[in-house]
């Protein structure tokens, strides 16, 4: 495995996740801080990227005389479409060219972007930047998962250094929300992007001063037809997933390109079969801890970004808080995440990927069914509380389904094994869509006229919590038989 030349022999396991003893040895010298610092701040800045823009559309629709709401929902669209698509190629390319150059590529070339975007002056032009700054998301990703595998050996380290990176991915959407309204209200939309341009400009020179770490370069050559039908599949899939909360599932809009998808990605499973250099061999991708990981991945953020966009609507719509009021009233999830990537490496330790796994998808499933609880006038303390106990078992899950899926894998699969860990949150656009599909039939079904009512609307959003909470629920059942004993030691 790739090690910086400092690095103790890695320590033995003996469940995914699981080095023995606790987190004693934990403790990061300065060459490791600057990895770490440097990897966590092009992942807040990807995190950033998406919630920022988001809170940021209407602005920029007035701004920049966007024709529809449709139409400007490509903003964000057109960067989380590349992001998805893209990133199993990005991940062989890194194989193929170097973790840490594709990474210091990728910062560069999302950096420069977020400049194109902030001088935008036409639609065209903003939706042009927001696909380069989703395909530089694509080319960081892979290549920051794989290069912290590499840094920081399996053991409490790599257990730490997942946990803050988790931490900070949270905090990423979380403050995106709150600083995307505040940024927005007092100066400009422009300068969410001239924000992201100096995240990417210090994450750049931290790129820059990262130490030599050891690659193998076992792969030599691309899989030409595994990437085309790879990302037109993902490409496919995603989209029609993305857009069918808004025109129905049914319709040939949106079930047009989900079915061509997963046609096209079948294709790309036979084709993998016979090709002698993969782009996703799948010696890799059927091992129980990458497959069933993968799933429990698409199950925390699909169910925690759709659970993340009722809130907000009801905080807006039920409550009629301001888009800033919404905004800090997620600070209770972004400091519960923050506590929970603080000490999941503990955990780990302790009891194990497994374990802290299916404890982190019940802990979200509770605090997610509790907002049933919430009462149609403002109550704070319920509001943070059910946040905050969402938040932190999110995290639980995220760092721990992706410690599991990257323990033991081999060096020279460190990349491939690096974007599948992140391609969760681009398909788990899946829960937002589905989430918003069950309120909002719920909501009609309450209704008696042709506005529903804050009750009706109320009905409706605890309908899609509760919900998100019982998938979670059903995860943490089924990590224990998907996961236990099938793991590597």
């Amino acid at each position: 495995m790739a090690v910086t030349e400092s690095s103790p022999p890695a320590p033995t396991t003996t469940e995914a996740g699981a080095p023995p003893g606790p987190a004693a040895g934990a403790v990061f010298g300065p060459r490791e801080w600057l990895v770490l610092i440097t990897l966590c701040c092009a992942t807040f800045m990807c995190g950033l990227d998406f919630s920022i823009v988001t809170v940021a559309l209407p602005d920029i629709g007035s701004a920049l005389g966007f024709s529809s709401a449709g139409t400007l929902q490509w903003v964000a669209t057109a960067s989380l479409l590349p992001s998805a698509s893209l990133l199993p190629l990005f991940a062989r390319v890194a194989d193929l060219i170097g973790r840490k150059r594709l990474f210091t590529l990728g910062v560069g070339v999302f950096t420069l972007f977020s400049l194109g975007a902030a001088l935008a002056n036409s639609p065209g032009v903003l939706i042009a930047t927001r696909i380069g700054q989703g395909t530089a998301a694509a080319m960081i990703a892979p290549a920051a998962i794989a290069l912290m595998t590499g840094y920081f050996q399996e053991g409490p380290k790599r257990a730490r250094a997942l946990g803050l990176n988790g931490a900070v991915m949270s905090l990423g959407f979380v403050f995106g929300a709150l600083g995307g309204g505040v940024i927005t209200n007092g100066f400009s939309w422009r300068w969410t992007m001239v924000a992201l341009c100096v995240m990417g400009a210090l994450a750049l020179a931290g790129a820059l001063a990262l130490p030599v770490i050891h690659e193998s370069g076992a792969a030599r050559r691309m899989d030409i037809p595994g990437a085309i039908l790879a990302t037109l599949g993902l490409f496919g899939l995603v989209y029609g997933i993305s857009t069918g909360g808004d025109q129905g599932w049914t319709r040939p809009g949106a079930l047009g390109p989900i079915v061509g998808g997963v046609l096209l990605l079948v294709v790309f499973l036979l084709v993998e079969r016979h090709h002698p250099e993969p782009l996703v061999p799948l010696s890799v991708l059927n091992r129980p801890s990458v497959k069933w990981s993968g799933l429990f991945g698409v199950i925390t953020f699909g169910m925690c970004a759709g659970t993340t966009v009722l809130l907000s609507l009801y905080m807006q719509d039920v409550l009629g808080f301001s888009a800033l009021q919404a905004g800090l009233s997620y600070l209770g999830e972004g400091a519960a995440a923050t506590l929970g990537g603080m000490y999941v490496a503990r955990l780990l330790g302790r009891f194990g990927g497994v374990k802290v796994l299916a404890a982190g998808l019940l802990i979200q499933g509770v605090g997610t069914v509790a907002m049933f609880a919430l009462p149609q006038d403002v109550n704070l303390a319920a509001l943070l509380v059910t946040s905050s106990v969402m938040g932190l078992g999110h995290v639980f899950s995220v760092v721990s389904f992706i410690t599991v899926m990257t323990t033991g894998v081999t060096e020279e699969d460190q990349g491939v094994v690096g974007g599948l860990s992140q391609l969760p949150q681009y398909v788990a656009a899946i829960g937002v869509s589905g989430l918003s599909a069950i309120a909002a039939a719920r909501t009609n079904a309450l209704s008696s006229g042709d506005t529903p009512t804050p009750a009706d609307v109320l009905g409706g959003l605890h309908a899609g919590m509760v919900t998100a909470g019982v998938v979670a629920l059903v995860g943490a059942l089924l990590v224990g038989v998907l996961l236990r004993g099938r793991t590597p030691a």
